[in-house]
């Protein structure tokens, strides 16, 4: 016979509800109660029957709400392809996915997504989230409420969300930096350009980049990192002022986008394929300037899988009660030069 959540409430002293909530992770349950609870199923062979709790919560629609900064950037197309590509999918199991889409990052523009998502009763939540205290006490709220939190893209490690999907940031960087090394001379200068310093994962692939081209190759020198916002303009214009301070400079790491932008500065200076430059994400634009040599390297990212994986996975907890193995579920680093494209 199958054990129900009833006796495993009876056996641990709780009530139905508690045993409910330490299973699925949903609501508050002290560390204590809920490791007995889990013990005792695990005892008594206890599996939720999947089926069961899908035909159960079928009676009302599930809402999943998604919120993409920097939605604008070539990347972050291809992330919302990804969601849309997902909500799609997901209707057809009578999933609702609402996306909502920012230019930049914007942490009160999020919050104003937040509130308004909340207020349409999702069940689920997708997000990439501003660097900011009030997002992450946001968040924390949202869980406490029993509503699963996914980070992607960029991440709030410090929330209790349930998992962050995306690159390994900081060994992207380090990757990056590897390569660097072995592209320039080892005493000649590296430019960092980012996108947005309070972005977690644009700051940790510029910090570990540093740290490692350091390391490894201690004689390169390792210019202040510049924040052009995403923007290709403003990229444009720190390119060229790093080329007219320093007419030696040998390689230029662009850590998140604007990657047009050098490359059209570097053009205009005849620098193009002289200075090396590192940048991410498999977009056309991006391939087009691999094949014409501006690009050296391309470190891919998966980015239809940033938007498509998170909305996947709460699926997979609101309906099935199946947690991610993981609490980092890290996409791919992929690299491409002109010769494996």
């Amino acid at each position: 016979m199958a054990v129900t959540l009833k006796q495993i409430a009876e056996i641990a002293g709780v009530s139905r509800g508690t045993v409910d909530r330490a299973l699925h992770d949903r609501g508050r349950v002290s560390p204590e109660v809920a490791e007995r609870v889990r013990r005792i199923a695990e005892e008594l062979g206890y599996h939720p029957n999947a089926v069961g709790q899908a035909l159960a919560r079928s009676r009302k629609q599930i809402k999943i709400g998604i919120i993409v900064q920097s939605a604008e950037t070539p990347t972050m197309k291809i992330v919302v392809e990804g969601a849309e590509q997902a909500a799609r999918a997901l209707q057809k199991e009578g999933v609702e996915v609402v996306i909502r889409t920012m230019e930049s990052v914007d942490a009160i523009q999020e919050m104003l997504y937040l509130d308004e998502l909340m207020e349409m009763g999702i069940h689920g939540l997708a997000i990439t989230p501003a660097d900011d205290a009030i997002i992450c006490e946001k968040l924390n709220e949202i869980a406490d409420q029993g509503i699963p939190v996914v980070t992607f893209n960029a991440d709030l490690p410090q929330s209790r969300r349930m998992c962050f999907v995306g690159q390994d940031n900081a060994r992207a960087g380090r990757t990056a930096a590897g390569l660097m090394a072995l592209m320039v001379a080892q005493d000649g200068k590296v430019a960092t350009i980012t996108g947005h310093l309070r972005n977690d994962g644009h700051r940790m692939r510029c910090t570990s980049f540093s740290e490692e081209l350091r390391c490894i190759a201690p004689g390169i020198m390792t210019l202040p990192i510049q924040p052009c916002f995403d923007r290709d303009d403003c990229a444009y214009e720190l390119t060229q002022h790093l080329l007219a301070e320093h007419p030696d400079l040998a390689g230029i790491y662009v850590a998140a986008n604007g990657q047009h932008g050098v490359c059209e500065a570097l053009r205009e200076a005849g620098r193009d394929g002289k200075v090396r430059v590192i940048a991410y994400d498999v977009t056309p634009q991006n391939i087009d300037e691999l094949r014409q040599g501006t690009i050296s390297i391309l470190i891919d990212q998966t980015a239809r899988e940033q938007g498509s994986r998170p909305l996947m996975l709460l699926r997979d907890f609101i309906l099935y009660g199946r947690r991610p193995e993981h609490s980092f579920c890290y996409t791919g680093i992929t690299l491409k030069t002109r010769y494996n494209l």
